[in-house]
């Protein structure tokens, strides 16, 4: 096969049993790869340098078509009520069809580390028959140096190919796209699908794997620091405020997805951030509307004047989740290495759109590992067909999908991680206030900012402190800055009555919710959640 680039290792190709391609291009530089994209289609050049990519069909992730291969190695170590099995022949034959389809097409090779402790990140190769796919994972991943490619050995492959399609009744799959994970023969096959924020999250999914059996915390979440070694933990799901809250000019961002926790503190797995375009403005989140002016910025699903070469943020035409990814050092106030020590503070972010949680909210360590293991937020009525009032959402360990092994096991590690470091916890409510999605109004960015100032410089710790009557969370009962009302929900809806049906409703989902983890916690634990009758 043709290659071409630097630091060429068709070797690794050979050890996962690939001899044939037209060319590989092996750790070509971002520039190359736009150049590239370019020429050939891939994506257009907005105003300010960004490329503009299409995905088609798939805005988002294939949840359903994500396949963990179960064996030896994963039969007792893979969380099977949550993830879907593919048998070892099935693979192989998805595989001698995935190498066949790749011995005809140009190929492009990094070579990148996922993770940024020096004791613990993970040497990927990751194959892409997408430039621009090539040039999105040198954003999100980190970029070895000279030295280190000269010696890298890559520990796990991911192969993205868009144009294959799987055959269910040849390799077992639901439709003809495939997200396939061997963890024996450490090699993930992508196919059918151009979004990719694929890539990337196989990338997390081996690290979430691989790290708890060294007694290293994953996990999907934000972090930032302050000038006095103050850094703060941000769990949410999609539509929280993870990315938003976490991006503070007035601290300095690690990271705004996935984290690992070890014995030197915290780590960014990443390189770069993956934001939501939708609706952005530079109003609200400057630096990330920066990022949107700037070349080789990859814009997902973003739609482009096709004669002026303006975005139109507000245009959901394309998807509702168009993206950017973007190095890290496109954000001013990004830390270089990736790291910082222990945390101060954990915040655990939910969009209650029921409204009935506060705006913020201390927690035991009990009480934490309780939210963390339920991963509470709720979608809004409208966003999908049916939905006429607000639904919640339970994404255990807030980010089910790419968590393979049973959620007790990262639970409880991160339970031994508080206590030793004594870190407090937070649950920080950005949905709803005065009624529930609908009749009530977004709570306040402002007001949010405030609160989380107020945490992580440990002034709230100072503050007078009431017992929630529906979850036993500790709420303050005034803040400076904060309009005391908003602290307490109730407070703040017309009908009374209309709140404490709500919140009977909210508290019966958590507990319905949490049945599944009561044999895996301890009573503490199962005791720290909602207060029934």
């Amino acid at each position: 096969m043709e290659t071409t680039g630097t630091h060429i290792n068709t070797a690794a190709l050979g050890a996962i049993g690939m001899k044939q391609a037209k060319s590989v291009n092996w750790n070509w530089i971002n520039a190359a790869l736009y150049e590239e994209a370019v020429s050939r289609g891939e994506g257009h050049v907005a105003n300010g340098g960004p490329l503009v990519v299409k995905t088609g069909q798939h805005t988002g992730r294939s949840a359903k078509d994500k396949f963990i291969v179960r064996d030896a190695e994963t039969e007792n170590s893979v969380w099977w009520d949550q993830n879907v099995s593919m048998t070892p022949s099935q693979f192989d034959v998805l595989w001698d069809d995935f190498k066949t389809y790749m011995g005809e097409q140009d190929l492009f090779a990094q070579e990148l580390f996922g993770g940024a402790d020096l004791d613990y990140r993970l040497p990927v190769q990751v194959i892409t028959e997408l430039a621009w796919h090539s040039l999105f994972i040198r954003h999100m991943l980190r970029l070895p140096t000279n030295d280190e490619l000269a010696g890298f050995n890559a520990e796990f492959t991911i192969i993205s190919m868009p144009g294959f399609r799987a055959d269910p009744v040849r390799h077992g799959t639901r439709s003809e796209t495939v997200i396939a994970v061997n963890m024996t023969k450490r090699l993930v096959l992508i196919g059918g699908t151009s979004y990719a924020g694929e890539i990337k999250k196989s990338a997390f999914s081996i690290l979430n794997y691989l790290l708890p059996k060294k007694s290293v915390m994953p996990m999907h979440c934000s972090v930032n620091t302050g000038n006095h070694d103050d850094a703060a933990i941000f769990f949410g799901l999609s539509g929280t405020g993870k990315t938003t809250l976490s991006a503070d000019p007035h601290r300095t961002l690690i990271g705004d997805d996935e984290h690992g926790w070890s014995e030197n503190g915290l780590f960014n797995f990443e390189g770069g951030c993956y934001a939501k375009m939708i609706r952005l403005s530079s109003e609200a989140e400057p630096e990330i509307y920066a990022t949107t002016k700037m070349w080789a910025t990859v814009l997902e699903n973003v739609v482009m004047d096709p004669q002026s070469r303006e975005l139109d943020l507000d245009d959901a035409s394309l998807a509702e989740n168009s993206r950017g990814a973007y190095p890290l050092t496109a954000i001013p106030n990004a830390s270089p290495t990736g790291r910082c020590g222990h945390p101060k503070n954990i915040i655990m972010l939910t969009a209650d759109a029921f409204g009935v949680l506060p705006p913020i909210a201390r927690m035991t360590p009990s009480q934490a590992m309780y939210h963390f293991l339920s991963g509470y937020t709720a979608k809004v009525a409208g966003t999908e067909k049916g939905v006429t009032e607000p639904e919640a959402t339970f994404s255990t360990c807030f980010g089910a999908p790419f968590m393979p092994r049973h959620p007790s096991e990262y639970g409880n590690l991160l339970r031994d991680l508080i206590a030793e470091h004594k870190v407090t916890c937070w649950l920080v409510n950005t949905g709803w206030t005065g009624g529930p999605y609908g009749t009530g109004n977004r709570m306040p960015i402002k007001a949010t900012r405030a609160l989380l100032a107020a945490a992580l410089d440990g002034s709230l710790n100072n503050a007078t402190f009431r017992l929630d009557n529906n979850f036993g969370l500790e709420v303050p009962v005034s803040v400076p800055g904060v309009d005391a009302a908003i602290l307490d929900p109730r407070s703040t809806w017309a009908d009374k009555a209309a709140y404490d049906a709500q919140a009977e409703k909210l508290m019966a989902m958590f507990v319905n919710n949490f049945a599944k983890f009561n044999d895996y916690v301890d009573e503490g634990v199962r005791s720290a959640g909602p207060i029934i009758g």
